[in-house]
């Protein structure tokens, strides 16, 4: 993993604890994310909290400040999320899924996916979904609790990879 290219980051929580769209869990949920979003090397750019998994972007600066990260976070996650639910034990249902984002196209579909995934998954629900909704649970709405980009494929690049109009 470079430096220079963010990384689109999955992580599923277990079946007992996938109530983080819930007010209480997504408050604790944002706070995590908010306590780790910029440290060390490690920067939270984008994320959407789904029922079940969270997506986020993230810069880092090498492969072990990405997996510090992520176990700083996931870490203050589960303790939160168990003390809103009541309950213990693990939280997180397997490792986090990590996919290196390298061409300007590659991030601003990712980008698109992850402030745009609560509206996929309301279609597949059969639910109505409005094209320009802001979720509410993601970072397009909570943009003090993240980082300012530093890679150029978050600060500008992905705006080449824009489909033309």
């Amino acid at each position: 993993m470079a430096a220079r290219n963010p990384v689109h980051i999955t992580a599923r929580v277990r079946d007992e604890a996938a109530r983080l769209r819930t007010r209480q869990c997504f408050r604790v949920v944002l706070g995590a994310i908010g306590a780790v979003r910029d440290r060390d090397g490690f920067r939270v750019v984008h994320f959407t909290i789904q029922r079940n998994h969270l997506h986020l972007i993230v810069e880092a600066r090498d492969a072990e400040t990405l997996a510090r990260g992520i176990q700083a976070l996931s870490i203050r996650i589960a303790r939160a999320i168990n003390r809103v639910l009541g309950r213990s034990g693990k939280v997180f249902a397997d490792r986090y899924h990590a996919h290196a984002l390298k061409t300007p196209t590659e991030v601003a579909n990712a980008i698109a996916y992850v402030l745009g995934n609560s509206q996929v998954h309301a279609a597949r629900k059969g639910r109505a979904v409005c094209p320009d909704a802001v979720d509410a649970l993601s970072s397009a709405a909570n943009r003090n609790y993240v980082a300012e980009p530093q890679t150029w494929l978050l600060r500008i690049g992905w705006m080449w990879g824009l489909p033309s109009a």
